[in-house]
């Protein structure tokens, strides 16, 4: 993988890591309340426009990077993001890492060295 794609790689995953994490961050606030009180609440914290804004600029940098690698090739290679969000959700939210999900984790990582490798 030449530079511009492995640029654009690791952009596309620090965005859609950012953008579940901030997305995590307004829907577990306590405040929010239930029901419509909820997504009103929401709507007016920085953390959901956060995450649209990551999204926004997934999509411009996912459209790129495909440009510049085989779909096959980069879908397999952005499963990587799985890995950053269940450990960034471990660090930021305490979530639970089982033991199945490490063995997940470390799959998706080994898979993803090898296809890249490949490339």
């Amino acid at each position: 993988m030449h530079g511009l794609a492995l640029a654009l790689w690791i952009a596309y995953v620090l965005l859609d890591t950012g953008g579940q994490l901030a997305f995590k961050a307004a829907a577990v606030d306590d405040r929010a309340g239930d029901g419509l009180a909820r997504w009103r609440y929401m709507l007016g914290r920085a953390w959901i426009w956060i995450g649209i804004g990551c999204y926004v600029a997934v999509f411009m940098v996912w459209i790129a990077f495909l440009s510049l690698v085989p779909l096959s090739e980069g879908v397999l290679l952005a499963a990587i993001n799985i890995v950053a969000i269940m450990v960034a959700g471990r660090f930021l939210f305490h979530e639970r890492l089982t033991p199945l999900r490490v063995t997940g984790i470390l799959l998706v990582a080994a898979g993803v060295a090898i296809v890249g490798a490949g490339s």
